[in-house]
């Protein structure tokens, strides 16, 4: 019988799976998880504990019922947003000395399910146009600190009530009513008379949204996606991109690191560009994660999204306005590769309950904000607590085989390479055989650590900030006594430490007689 100990090292990648089975995912995907929750695969490798959110100002926006919209007002020095509830536009200066919610306007029909926006500039003076659905596009003027609503008396105005979506596309607003994309006159966002530039196009089905991808308007509709190209009403034209796959949630559309991903009826698809011109793919890139994503949608009334550019993440949030925040879920997935579908590995979160969200570059700091119906704004990516909840991190493997499914392994220890961000604790455990209950499980163990120290001329290492030095590695060793075919590794922390980083566990064993 063979003695000699063995060592059995995983690399912590590959992000969640969920499709397929436990012994053919031990068998082919050494270091992805059968469980990754709140923890993110990183573009500098293994597997991050996420970051948490805090709310951005201590007063709750008037009213009741879900915040229905939300944007970040792209000006220099200060930290400003501007919701809606019950209809009605509110603003709010993080950085005042006691920040309040204060009002701007209503809507004329605050009958509205959620608004949208988009963020422009025609003449140096940034603007952000809202449109819900129901009434006339709403203007906030940033420098004004001003909102105003178009009317119907306007030549053409009539054309864009009722407005679901709105995009910036060659030096022209264009609206989505229904079929109906409505344009205005070049640099002209208030300006819809045809004489001037004006017009529409009609794209045959009911639009759910919008995107500019390379020099195109990507428009996505219920059954369909087209494509408007061009530069002005005097040569815009219209073609299809597909007729067999449609976007079923609008708020899903998002440009992530040259791609657009969107929810479709089967998954999360890319939208990106191939090898010959004028041509697109759209590959299903959430084939991983399909269970997982199908169970939120069961339970879900409406999705939003964001991106973290500095990650390359894009991350989508199921919302039912009866779950709890503290169990709400939703999947995040950061793109590996430049091109194409592929490349993404995936992650579940969950205690992050988002009905509407915005993210955006603000002086290079990339803000990003989110609320639901208990009225506050959070800014997301900021602290290690759920707004002084905790956040419960859970990586599990696989049942991985090591060699032969059939030959029982007895397990000696167990070496954890983390990167710490700071003082944190986790506990770490291996289950047997699919954690058969007539086998020994070994007992759960707790790793704890300080974090590393600081390391003289670091570009990272700055003192004063939370952040003081770049991450050391740090080894952790742990006996562990147990007998099995298959081994899975689990590590869960449930607290509001600080942060860390999965990088490599390596096992040592033993091979016994085949049985």
């Amino acid at each position: 019988m063979a003695t000699q100990w063995q060592t059995f090292p995983i690399q912590f990648s590959g992000g969640l799976i969920s499709n397929l089975s436990p012994l053919q995912h031990g068998m082919t995907a050494i270091g992805s998880a059968s469980i990754l929750q709140n923890f993110e695969p990183t573009l500098d490798g293994g597997y991050k504990k996420v970051s948490g959110y805090q709310k951005l100002a201590d007063a709750a926006v008037t009213g009741t019922g879900a915040v229905q919209g939300l944007a970040i007002v792209p000006e220099s020095g200060v930290e400003k947003a501007i919701a809606v509830r019950n209809g009605i536009y509110y603003e709010i200066n993080a950085n005042d000395a006691t920040p309040a919610w204060a009002s701007l306007g209503t809507a004329p029909d605050t009958n509205i399910s959620k608004i949208r926006k988009e963020n422009y500039t025609f003449t140096g003076t940034q603007k952000i146009v809202f449109v819900d659905g129901i009434n006339y596009p709403a203007y906030y003027d940033v420098t004004a600190g001003s909102l105003t609503y178009l009317t119907g008396s306007g030549t053409g105005n009539t054309a864009v009530e009722n407005a679901s979506f709105a995009i910036l596309y060659k030096s022209t607003l264009f609206f989505a009513v229904d079929t109906e994309l409505v344009f205005t006159a070049p640099y002209a966002d208030t300006d819809f008379n045809p004489a001037n530039g004006a017009g529409s196009i009609n794209v045959a089905s009911t639009i759910t949204g919008m995107a500019v991808y390379r020099n195109s308007l990507v428009v996505f509709c219920t059954d369909k996606i087209v494509q408007i190209t061009g530069s002005s009403a005097a040569d815009f034209s219209l073609s299809t991109v597909t007729d067999d796959i449609g976007c079923l949630e609008p708020d899903t559309i998002q440009e992530v690191g040259g791609d657009v991903m969107f929810l479709a009826p089967d998954g999360v698809r890319t939208l990106s560009s191939t090898e010959r011109i004028g041509d697109f793919g759209l590959d299903v890139t959430s084939k991983n994660i399909r269970p997982t994503l199908n169970k939120q949608r069961a339970t879900s009334t409406s999705f939003a999204s964001y991106v973290i550019r500095e990650k390359a993440q894009y991350r989508l949030f199921s919302y039912a306005s009866t779950e709890r925040a503290n169990v709400a879920k939703g999947v995040l997935a950061t793109k590996f590769i430049d091109q194409g579908g592929q490349g993404f590995q995936w992650a579940e979160l969950k205690g992050y309950k988002v009905y509407v969200c915005d993210s955006l570059l603000v002086d290079d700091n990339e803000l990003i904000y989110a609320a639901n119906e208990d009225g506050y704004v959070y800014r997301h990516e900021v602290g290690s607590n759920r707004d002084s909840g905790k956040i419960d991190a859970i990586f599990e493997s696989a049942y991985m085989p090591i060699s032969d499914p059939q030959v029982r392994k007895t397990f000696y220890k167990l070496d954890l390479y983390l990167k710490p961000e700071g003082a944190f604790t986790c506990d770490a455990s291996i289950k047997l055989d699919r954690n058969d209950a007539n086998i020994i499980q070994p007992a759960a163990f707790t790793i704890a650590g300080t974090g590393g120290g600081a390391v003289f001329g670091s570009t990272e290492s700055i003192f004063g900030t939370s952040l003081y030095s770049s991450p050391n590695d740090e080894t952790y060793k742990n006996n562990l006594i147990g007998s099995g075919k298959t081994v899975a590794l689990r590590i869960e922390d449930n607290s509001a430490n600080a942060s860390f980083t999965l990088d490599t566990a390596i096992l040592e064993f033993t091979t016994e007689d085949r049985q």
